[in-house]
C-alpha cells in the first residue's frame, strides 16, 4: 500500500489499530466500572448521576474547540506521535488514579471527579491525533477498511478488558472482596491496558508528513496554528462538502455518543440492572460489534459510504423508538444486539467518509475539526438526558428526546456530494 509518499507496513496499521485497542478500555469500562462506582459509592444518587454527565459533557466541549488548534500544531510541527503518546498516557495516569484515591478521604470524591474529568478530556484530545493517522496509512480504496480495522480492534480489546474486569468481580466475590474494591480494581486495569496497549505506537508509528515550514517554539507554533486554523475557516468554501458532512455528523454523533455514554445510567436506574449484569451486556455488544465494524467497512465499498452511513442512522433512529418502549433487562438485550451491529459500523464509516475528503497535507486540522464537529455540542446531549431524567424520573423520555440529533443529520447527510467532496480535498 502507497501513502504519503512511501509504502505502509502492515506493522504500521497494527500499531495504529492497538490504538483503539487500548483506549477502548477507557470508553467501555467508562459506561460500565466508572459510572457504576461514581454513582454507587462516590456520589450516589442524583449528585452521581448529574457529575457524570455534566463531567462527561464538558470535557468533551472544551476538547472540542482545543482539537483543531492542537491538531494545527501536530500538522506544523508533524509531531501527532508525540501528541498521541501525551494525551494517551495522561489519560491511562488519570485512570489508574480514580482507582487508588480513597473514597473516605475528605476530598476523596472531588478528587475523583477531578481525575475522571481530565481522564475524559486526555480521552477525547487523543482522537485528533489518532484518526489524523489514518489518511497516512491508508489510500483511497483502502480507507473503509483500514477504518473497520482500527475499530474492530477497539471493540474486541475494550471487551476483553471489560471480561478482564469482570473476571476480577468474579472471582473477588467468591473470596470475600467486596463490590467497591473489585470495581477499584477495574479502574487501575483500565489505566494499565490504556498504557501498555500504546506503547506499539509509541515504537513504530511516525508521522509522514514533514513540518510545515521552519522550526517554532511552543508559543509560536501555537499562535501560528491558531492562524492555520482561522485561514481554514476563512476557506470553508474549498471544502464546502466537508462542511456540510461535519455539520450533519455534529448533529447525529452527538445523539449516538449520548447513548452510549448514559445507556448504562439508563439500565440501572429503568430496569435495575447490577454492575455485573450490565457489564454482561456491554461485553456481548463489545464483540458483536467486532465483527460488524468489519462488515460496514466492507460494505461500504461495495454499495457506498453515504448509502451505508444513512442505513446505519436509521436503524438507530429504529433503536431510540423501541428504548422508549423498553421496561425489561430481556428487552435490553434485544437492543443492545442490534446496537452493536450499528455502533461500529456508524462510527467507522463516518470517519472513513472523513477521511477522503481531507487534504494530506492537514490531517491533524482536519480531523481536529472532525473531533470539533464529535464534541462541540457534546456537553448538550448528557447534559440534556441528565436534566431530563432528573425533572421527569423517566429514562425511557430521557433517551427518546436524543431522537432529533440523529433525524436532523440524517437530513444534512442526504445533501452531501461525497465525489466532489473527495475532489475538492485532491485539488488542494
Amino acid at each position: 500500500m502507497e501513502s504519503a509518499g512511501r509504502t505502509v507496513k502492515t506493522r504500521e496499521i497494527v500499531a495504529w489499530a492497538l490504538c483503539d485497542w487500548a483506549n477502548s478500555a477507557y470508553s467501555t469500562l467508562l459506561i460500565t466500572i466508572v459510572v457504576v462506582y461514581l454513582q454507587k459509592f462516590v456520589l450516589p444518587d442524583d449528585p452521581g448521576i448529574l457529575a457524570y454527565g455534566w463531567g462527561l459533557g464538558v470535557s468533551m466541549f472544551i476538547s472540542a474547540w482545543l482539537s483543531p488548534i492542537l491538531g494545527a500544531m501536530a500538522d506544523a510541527r508533524a509531531n501527532k506521535r508525540t501528541w498521541l503518546l501525551c494525551t494517551s498516557y495522561t489519560g491511562a495516569a488519570c485512570s489508574v488514579l480514580m482507582g487508588l484515591v480513597p473514597r473516605d478521604w475528605q476530598f476523596g470524591p472531588v478528587a475523583f471527579v477531578a481525575l475522571f474529568f481530565l481522564a475524559s478530556l486526555a480521552f477525547e484530545l487523543s482522537f485528533s491525533f489518532y484518526n489524523g493517522f489514518l489518511p497516512e496509512i491508508a489510500d483511497e480504496e483502502s480507507m473503509n477498511r483500514v477504518s473497520g480495522y482500527g475499530y474492530a480492534a477497539g471493540y474486541f480489546g475494550g471487551g476483553l478488558a471489560l471480561a478482564v474486569a469482570i473476571a476480577v468481580l468474579m472471582i473477588g466475590s467468591s473470596y470475600g472482596l467486596s463490590d467497591e474494591t473489585g470495581l477499584r480494581l477495574g479502574l487501575v486495569i483500565m489505566g494499565l491496558w490504556w498504557a501498555i496497549f500504546t506503547l506499539p505506537a509509541a515504537f513504530i508509528l511516525r508521522d509522514r508528513n514533514p513540518p510545515r515550514g521552519k522550526a517554532l517554539g511552543l508559543g509560536a507554533t501555537a499562535q501560528h496554528a491558531i492562524g492555520e486554523v482561522l485561514h481554514t475557516l476563512s476557506r470553508i468554501r474549498s471544502y464546502s462538502v466537508l462542511a456540510l458532512f461535519l455539520l450533519g455528523f455534529l448533529l447525529y454523533n452527538e445523539g449516538i455518543q449520548t447513548v452510549m455514554s448514559q445507556a448504562s445510567v439508563f439500565a440501572q436506574n429503568k430496569l435495575g440492572m447490577k454492575a455485573k449484569d450490565l457489564a454482561m451486556v456491554v461485553l456481548m455488544i463489545q464483540f458483536v460489534a467486532t465483527p460488524a465494524a468489519l462488515g460496514v467497512g466492507w460494505l461500504g465499498d461495495r454499495i457506498g459510504a453515504k448509502t451505508t452511513l444513512l442505513a446505519c442512522l436509521t436503524i438507530w433512529c429504529g433503536l431510540l423508538v423501541a428504548a422508549f418502549f423498553t421496561t425489561t433487562q430481556t428487552q435490553f438485550w434485544y437492543l443492545g444486539v442490534v446496537l452493536a451491529m450499528v455502533m461500529g459500523g456508524t462510527q467507522s464509516i463516518s470517519r472513513a467518509v472523513m477521511g477522503s475528503m481531507t487534504p494530506t497535507a492537514k490531517t491533524a486540522e482536519f480531523f481536529g475539526f472532525f473531533n470539533l464537529s464529535c464534541r462541540a455540542t457534546s456537553m448538550f446531549g448528557p447534559i440534556l438526558f441528565a436534566q431530563v431524567f432528573v425533572w421527569t424520573d423517566s429514562a425511557n423520555l430521557a433517551i427518546l428526546s436524543l431522537l432529533i440529533f440523529i433525524v436532523a443529520g440524517m437530513t444534512v447527510v442526504l445533501c452531501v456530494n461525497l465525489p466532489r467532496g473527495i475532489a475538492q480535498a485532491k485539488a488542494d
